[in-house]
């Protein structure tokens, strides 16, 4: 069953997700880490050093929303980060983030379809993606698309939702995702649909095993899920 914001739209699910996130973008970040009680912050810290070893030069940032997940990737010292999005309403937050930052020279931030994705075979190093596979409209395209512009050797990182499976922590976390955070998110962001979809997108996504055998269908190898804070979130790896 595909899961989009808005039921009531006859788009598709690209549209609408963008949409989404640009009546969202304004309050994007501020929800993000408040909802998360800020582990977000400290799981993308974690995904990144997965690549440490790499040393990647260049490195795309696919569904790069604000740019978080790019600027944390800066750490590696690469040469460039292009991050793409199709939210132009993120990108904007994004840009005026990096220009306060003074990072437009090593970050750059292109509207753009991530399930098409506008680069040449074998261009990037590694390709990160933070909470953003999860929203592809066609899962198996997006991931194609990833594997075919990273090069020979190149490794993937995709930190994404889970679900705790874990007594008590399963009815407790599916408590707050169900039911708390739609109303904070709705309250804070003016977006009715936003924050339901959310939970109902994790829900549908096939997390752990899962993905990983996706991820092993398009041809990535060394494949490896870890997950993280009981089972919340996971960081899935995958080499070509």
């Amino acid at each position: 069953m595909e899961v989009v914001p808005y039921k009531d739209n006859s788009t598709g699910k690209k549209e609408q997700v963008a949409v989404m996130f640009d009546n969202i973008s304004g309050k994007y970040d501020f929800l993000n880490h408040f909802l998360s009680f800020g582990i977000d912050i400290l799981w993308r810290k974690k995904a990144i050093k997965m690549l440490n070893k790499n040393r990647p030069e260049y490195i795309l940032d696919v569904a790069t929303g604000t740019g978080d997940f790019a600027i944390e990737a800066l750490k590696l010292n690469p040469e460039k980060i292009i991050g793409i999005d199709i939210s132009k309403g993120m990108l904007e937050v994004g840009r005026n983030k990096i220009n306060k930052l003074n990072l437009q020279d090593r970050i750059e931030l292109r509207y753009g379809d991530s399930e098409n994705l506008p680069f040449e075979d074998n261009k990037f190093d590694a390709v990160i993606v933070a909470f953003g596979v999860r929203n592809f409209e066609n899962l198996d395209s997006g991931l194609k698309e990833i594997y075919r512009v990273m090069t020979q050797g190149g490794k993937a990182v995709i930190l994404e939702f889970s679900v705790p499976e874990v007594f008590p922590l399963k009815q407790l976390f599916n408590f707050y995702f169900n039911t708390v955070l739609p109303q904070i998110g709705r309250f804070i962001s003016k977006d009715n649909a936003a924050y339901s979809y959310l939970p109902e997108s994790v829900k549908e996504f096939p997390n752990g095993e899962d993905f990983v055998y996706l991820l092993k269908n398009v041809g990535f190898k060394k494949v490896s899920c870890n997950r993280l804070t009981f089972g919340i979130s996971a960081i899935y790896t995958g080499q070509k």
